[in-house]
């Protein structure tokens, strides 16, 4: 990931971030964001991590996106860790253990008593919410050393819905990817520019292989790589998708996937598929670049 020369423009971006309210509509995806950080909010380089133990969950805004952008809706929510395919689940307690409260600003206010089972806890001194421990979890036995952290509305947990991975349904669900002591680097990373210069802040959506999504927004951050990139890490072997929109100050020029190719620009969006390799080829860093006009 090269460090682009140029002046940064921070853009607060609001586009994709309604204000928080209860579960999503019947039929809508889920809005807001999650990301794994460290117990105290403070993201990991790479998404790799020393031990299973010190990975968080978090919610809310991230990196130079706005106080309002990409927070989760407010309500009750479950989490899971499962392997990247999400037919393994990983996490070993039951799911009433498994379950926090957004507040109203879209960030994690606490977890739900569940007569001593529930989660431990941290702070993030950057939004003030809570942060939720993971562990404990099994290994994943994905050959490329990565986990998958899952988020659903408590209302939207449902054993029956078709495609469901252990009731959590992908379509409602908010997903992040981690690792533990791999040192394989494989991730998407979506960068914004605009008169040749990189611009930050603005957000770009994941939809993994399963079907679940989450928002990411470009950032400045050399402490995890982030070089004007909105980075989606450790992202698991097989098909994504990268979806961007016209954003205050960005009104789609041209979208240009990994191969090069031209994505077809549709109204004030575009969707660039990512086939990633298998982790064991070795580090790999997938490419969307997005000219503003």
């Amino acid at each position: 990931m090269a460090v682009i020369p140029s002046a940064i423009a921070i853009v607060a971006v609001g586009l994709l971030a309604p204000p928080a309210s209860s579960a999503p509509p019947a039929g809508s995806q889920l809005s807001g964001a999650i990301f794994t950080t460290d117990g105290s909010g403070v993201p990991v380089n790479l998404n790799i991590y020393e031990a299973k133990e010190d990975v968080y969950l978090n919610g809310g805004p991230g990196i130079n996106a706005p106080d309002n952008a990409a927070g989760l809706p407010a309500g009750d929510y479950y989490f899971q860790v499962t392997d990247p395919s999400g037919k393994t689940l990983l996490s070993s307690d039951a799911i009433e253990c498994r379950r926090f409260t957004v507040n109203a600003s879209g960030v994690i206010e606490d977890v739900v008593a569940a007569g001593g089972c529930e989660h431990a806890t941290g702070a993030d001194g950057e939004d003030g919410g809570a942060t939720v421990q993971l562990f404990p979890y099994a290994d994943t036995p994905n050959n490329g050393g990565v986990y998958k952290v899952w988020v659903t509305p408590v209302e939207r947990y449902d054993c029956s819905a078709p495609g469901n991975k252990h009731c959590f349904v992908p379509r409602y669900s908010k997903v992040d990817n981690f690792k533990v002591r791999n040192p394989l680097i494989v991730e998407i990373d979506v960068r914004f520019f605009k008169n040749g210069v990189a611009l930050d802040g603005y957000a770009a959506e994941w939809t993994d292989t399963n079907g679940a999504h989450n928002i990411k927004f470009s950032e400045w951050n050399p402490d995890v790589l982030a070089y004007h990139e909105a980075h989606f890490e450790a992202t698991e072997q097989g098909t994504h998708s990268i979806k961007v929109s016209g954003q205050p100050g960005c009104g789609l020029g041209a979208v240009v996937g990994p191969d090069g190719a031209l994505a077809k620009i549709k109204g004030s969006s575009a969707t660039v598929s990512v086939t990633v390799a298998d982790h064991n080829e070795g580090d790999y860093t997938y490419r969307v670049d997005v000219t503003c006009k």
